[in-house]
């Protein structure tokens, strides 16, 4: 992939925008406050949109500031996240909205440095926070974008494990070629959310059919193996959210004894239960546990 662009690019770029805002899903954080956009950043972290939405609802209209979130017990932010995975996310959000509530007058900040000084908040998350909320013309580089962008100008089905510094300057120059950099870097993620899936893309409906490189070269299957997730039954990662739910739906206090025998494999059990402790997202109180506060 070449770092500069062409006329060709430019009105690729502009095509995929112009479908975006034809094709556009109603997503209930497009168009809120910053701290919506936010919210959504962090829950929408390896988990699909489908189970995010009904989550974010549920946040916004109990916490529609950081403020709001940042008077609660962090195992508040904990016990309402819900089963969306990956619970850490819930006591990082919570951090920042403490940090945004007490030193930045309740405002999410709209610059990628600061919002990279926030807990939980990186390189990816702050230039989506910039682009989604400020109309910002980052660089927004997530699993989808890259895989328009690997498809439709370098000609292979998906982009490297790693992100590249090629890769980089490729995304850099397109956000460039863009009269409106903001709406690119949304429009190219829903493209290679909706349409240009790993599995079946759709590339009858897709706006780079006649320019997809991918596509005029056949649309050649990449020969290097795809890292395999690691299996969830079983897992400690299934263990951990065994307890966690124990503790979200209860009313206060477990002990060591309840925790551990929802887990069959008692190493495993007792692995999980100081894994959540390690992490925070469970505290010790004598002999009972309990959501942080």
């Amino acid at each position: 992939m070449a770092k500069d662009t062409t006329a060709a690019d430019r009105q690729a770029v502009d095509q995929v925008c112009s479908w975006f805002t034809e094709n556009a899903r109603p997503l209930p954080w497009r168009g809120t406050s910053p701290w919506g956009v936010m919210v959504s950043e962090f829950m929408l972290q390896q988990t699909p949109v489908t189970r995010v939405e009904p989550v974010w609802r549920v946040w916004m209209d109990r916490w529609p500031a950081p403020s709001d979130l940042a008077a609660q017990a962090s195992g508040e932010a904990v016990r309402a996240w819900g089963r969306l995975g990956y619970p850490r996310r819930a006591l990082r959000l919570h951090a920042a909205a403490s940090v945004i509530a007490s030193d930045f007058g309740d405002q999410v900040p709209s610059d990628e440095a600061t919002l990279r000084s926030l807990p939980g908040v990186g390189d990816y998350t702050a230039a989506a926070i910039c682009a989604f909320a400020f109309g910002q013309p980052t660089v927004v580089l997530d699993v989808n974008v890259r895989r328009v962008i690997s498809r439709a100008w370098a000609g292979i089905s998906e982009p490297p494990q790693h992100l590249t510094s090629v890769e980089r300057a490729m995304a850099a120059a397109l956000a460039g070629a863009a009269s409106d950099g903001a709406t690119w870097a949304a429009a190219s993620m829903e493209l290679g959310a909706i349409v240009c899936t790993r599995k079946d893309p759709s590339c009858g409906a897709c706006p780079l059919r006649r320019k997809c490189r991918w596509q005029a070269e056949g649309a050649p299957e990449q020969l290097v193996p795809r890292k395999r997730q690691p299996r969830f039954d079983g897992s400690d990662r299934q263990a951990r959210g065994r307890m966690m739910l124990m503790l979200r739906e209860g009313d206060g206090l477990v002990s060591r004894a309840e925790l551990l025998a929802i887990v069959k494999d008692s190493e495993q059990a007792q692995r999980a239960l100081a894994s959540l402790v390690a992490d925070g997202l469970v505290v010790r109180r004598g002999s009972l546990y309990s959501l942080p506060d």
